[in-house]
């Protein structure tokens, strides 16, 4: 039998889909399954605004065994729970789940409009757009959805209740990667936590450019362009180019596409300490071989088509942007026979090194 096959079905039960009362954590091991057994309420800015997360281990109860944390942000539809059953999947496959807490954190929006969740009494509604790129909250515009995930990594962090955690990943898929990008080149605690913290970047639709330049066809491998593209690349092509007045695209460098007129959490960091947070914190890409196709999603407005055609060359792109333009490195991992498919590159060989590093 197929092991991940097996592991999610046989492991986590049904999603849980409506939002959750408090949970009542009444047992020992780790909590697998997404319901509210598996929840708890993170506050939020002092309060009195607070959200909720799936995890694997309560939070708030000392646990000498956990020696490494995985945050795991869902996509474009807030989907926690199943996000929830991945990182326990995926934890599962590494024989990790005694000694690691998986959480996956719901930024649930409700604006009338675009997004409808379920709120329960003093739930955060985050922003339908700018969660992703810590913007401030609707219903307490005082905190924004990076504070969320500062909140989740102080808690964690805490030696009282986790005296042995050795290390931290924080990881998104497609929306959750456009938050994973900006919060690692963003984050106010990462440098004062104790503890070191990684981040991993999957299959997101576009990035924040620190500069006017875009990548050129000569940016990104073949194999990255849609099926049947075949460009005609010139020796002498540059790899980056200044788009100058945007090419018809003015808003092209605009946040959180570019570093101009940035709001909410990044606002008041300079482009500069941006930057160099952007190279000095560890960050590896993780895609979808087949993450070439516009699905799911993808973004085609002309901000995010100036960054590549697909997904994968959007991250190579900006891999090597990052290596030729800032003197990074960040690595590009490809998961073969991925598309799309968040249960798909973190259940495979190397989402599995990636989420559980050794020596985690």
């Amino acid at each position: 039998m197929n092991l991940r096959s097996f592991a999610a079905p046989a492991l986590l039960g049904a999603a849980f889909h409506a939002f959750p009362a408090v949970a009542q954590p009444s047992r020992t091991g780790p909590c697998v399954t997404a319901t509210p057994e598996c929840t708890e309420w993170v506050t939020v800015g002092g309060g009195p605004g607070r959200s909720l997360v799936y995890r694997s281990h309560p939070l708030d109860r000392r646990n000498e065994a956990i020696t490494h944390a995985v945050v795991m942000v869902h996509g474009a539809s807030r989907n926690a729970h199943d996000y929830f059953r991945t990182a326990v999947a995926a934890a599962f496959l590494a024989g990790k789940l005694e000694t690691s807490v998986m959480i996956a954190p719901r930024m649930a929006s409700n604006d009338g409009r675009g997004c409808r969740d379920e709120l329960a009494p003093g739930e955060i509604s985050w922003n339908c757009s700018t969660w992703r790129s810590g913007g401030p909250s609707l219903s307490h515009p005082a905190v924004t959805s990076f504070d969320f995930l500062d909140e989740i990594l102080r808690k964690v962090a805490r030696k009282e209740v986790f005296p042995n955690l050795r290390s931290i990943v924080v990881t998104g898929h497609s929306a959750g990667g456009q938050v994973t990008t900006r919060y690692q080149m963003s984050s106010r605690v990462h440098d004062g936590l104790g503890v070191p913290v990684r981040y991993v970047v999957s299959n997101p639709s576009s990035y924040a450019y620190p500069g006017p330049e875009r990548p050129t066809a000569a940016a990104w491998s073949l194999s990255a362009n849609a099926p049947g593209y075949v460009a005609e690349i010139p020796s002498d092509t540059p790899t980056f180019r200044n788009l100058g007045d945007g090419g018809g695209c003015t808003g092209y460098d605009q946040w959180p596409y570019g570093f101009q007129n940035r709001t909410g959490y990044t606002a008041d960091q300079s482009d500069e300490q941006l930057r160099r947070q952007m190279v000095a914190r560890p960050l590896t890409y993780l895609m979808g071989e087949v993450d070439i196709l516009p699905l799911s999603g993808f973004d085609s407005s002309c901000q995010a088509m100036a960054q590549g055609p697909t997904r994968l060359a959007r991250a190579q792109a900006f891999a090597r942007y990052v290596k030729e333009r800032l003197g990074g490195n960040q690595e590009v991992v490809v998961v073969v026979g991925c598309g799309h498919n968040n249960r798909c590159v973190y259940t495979s060989d190397e989402g599995i090194r990636l989420l559980f590093p050794e020596g985690s």
